[in-house]
This record gives C-alpha cells, sequence and structure tokens, in this order.
C-alpha cells in the first residue's frame, strides 16, 4: 500500500505550532505533500525540513512570507524537479515534481484570484500555461500523482454555498471549463471523485476564516489527487482529515494499492 497525503499548511510555522507533526509521524505515510509554506529555507527548523523518516524537498516562492510547495518522501526520490521552468510562476513556489522508479508525484499550489483582477489574471495565465504541462505528463507513460490545493471547485457538489459564489473565483465557468478539460479531454483522474462520487460536505478539504464556515460545514473541495488513469485505478479509499486543524485546509490522505 502506498500512502500519500496532500496538506495546503497556511504556513509551515503556524502548522507546526499547531501539532502537524506530531500527527503526520502517527500517519504512516510515503508521501506527503504539502503547499503554502509562507516560508524560506533558512525558516525551517529540522524537524520542518526533514521529520523523521522522511526525506524533505521543497520549492520555496522568492517573496518572503508567501507561497511556496514541498514534498517529503520515506524513499529518496530519482530526481527532483523544482519548477515548470517559466520564470513567473516559478519564482511563486508552486511546482515541485519527485520521481520514484516509474512514478511521479507532484506538490502543486495553483494561484488564487479572490483577492482580485490582477491575481485573478494571473491565475488564467499560469492555467493557460500549465495545461500543455499536463497534457505532456499523461503523455509521457509514466504514472503520475497531483497533489495539491488547485484553488478550484469543479462541480456544484464541491462547495456548500454554489448558487452564491457562480461569480467568484474558485467556483467561476471558465476555471470549471478548465479542470473538465483537464479530466475529460486529457484524461486526468479526480482519485476522490471516482471513490466517492456522490459525496458531498464530507469531501470539503476548505474553509473560510469568516463568519462561523468551519463551524458550519460552509466548505470547498478545493484540494484534490489528480492522477493518471493507471495509478487512479489503484486507490482503495479516501479521507479528509477533520479531527483536528493545522490550517484553514484539511489533509486529504489517500491509499493506493501501488507497487511500483
Amino acid at each position: 500500500m502506498l500512502r500519500i497525503i496532500s496538506a495546503n499548511l497556511n504556513g509551515i510555522r503556524s502548522a507546526t505550532s499547531k501539532g502537524f507533526f506530531e500527527w503526520l509521524a502517527a500517519q504512516d505515510a510515503d508521501i506527503v505533500c504539502v503547499q503554502e509554506l509562507k516560508a524560506q529555507a533558512a525558516d525551517l527548523t529540522a524537524a520542518m525540513s526533514a521529520p523523521p523518516g522522511y526525506h524533505g524537498y521543497f520549492h520555496y516562492a522568492e517573496k518572503k512570507g508567501y507561497s511556496g510547495v514541498g514534498l517529503y518522501s520515506r524513499r529518496e526520490p530519482d530526481q527532483v524537479i523544482e519548477g515548470l521552468g517559466i520564470a513567473d510562476i516559478d519564482a511563486e513556489g508552486r511546482y515541485l515534481r519527485c520521481d520514484f522508479g516509474d512514478l511521479s508525484v507532484i506538490s502543486l499550489y495553483l494561484p488564487s484570484g479572490s483577492s482580485g483582477e490582477e491575481r485573478q489574471a494571473a491565475k488564467f495565465s499560469f492555467m493557460e500555461r500549465f495545461l500543455p504541462y499536463l497534457r505532456e505528463l499523461i503523455a509521457s507513460g509514466r504514472e503520475v500523482v497531483l497533489c495539491g490545493d488547485w484553488n478550484i471547485a469543479h462541480q456544484e457538489i464541491d462547495l456548500k454555498n454554489w448558487k452564491g459564489n457562480l461569480k467568484n473565483s474558485g467556483f467561476l465557468p471558465e476555471e470549471r471549463a478548465w479542470l473538465t478539460q483537464v479530466l475529460d479531454e486529457l484524461g486526468w483522474v479526480d482519485v476522490y471523485r471516482r471513490l466517492y462520487p456522490e459525496a458531498g460536505g464530507e469531501a470539503y478539504t476548505w474553509w473560510s476564516n469568516r463568519g462561523q464556515a468551519w463551524a458550519k460545514n460552509v466548505g470547498w473541495r478545493i484540494d484534490y489527487h489528480i492522477a493518471t488513469p493507471g495509478i487512479a485505478a489503484t486507490a482503495r479509499q479516501a479521507s479528509v482529515w477533520k479531527d483536528s486543524r493545522f490550517s484553514d485546509h484539511a489533509p486529504l490522505i489517500v491509499d493506493y494499492e501501488w507497487k511500483g
């Protein structure tokens, strides 16, 4: 069994203070993808950079206290690729790929467009330029799992208040159509949704800090495992961890019957 966890930490130092690494030590995960580090290498303690039993790899944003992704693995990767080779995207620390044999696991953090028109334009630009990479990846013959915060709720079932968010970033028609293209045209698989096609509130992975969103489960499903069909077919169970909170997101845990 291969257990892969994806977790947006909304600040690795903040999540550490809330017990994330103590929790992680009990999860028996093989690979852990984290997003929104909000830190640079110098900010990380030894426990953050390489928790006991894990190798740690990171792609930091150039701007301090912003974005950044990481990946922890029990096995040392054969290859680590930081960034997409696109300067403005890579400056924000949004893509980290580790190869293990014929499997690639990627920690991904798509931009949020919720802070205004300029960031929404940056999000659309990222999506447009990322699509060819997704097309090349799935055509490469490798098995791939893209873990992370995609900042898009795909369908009405994926958020509580869908009617009220039709014109808001994260549920815009263009964003949803793009994700449909990734899945239906390119052939990627939304692993959680394949396992649980009817799951509603239990599938949410993010809650606004405003109002009573967490208490009332007014959430969004914006964190995903998006995988190639081969490894996606081996996924046996998935869950969203809500028993303790490390962030405004919740960890997404998937178990694959993968022997690679």
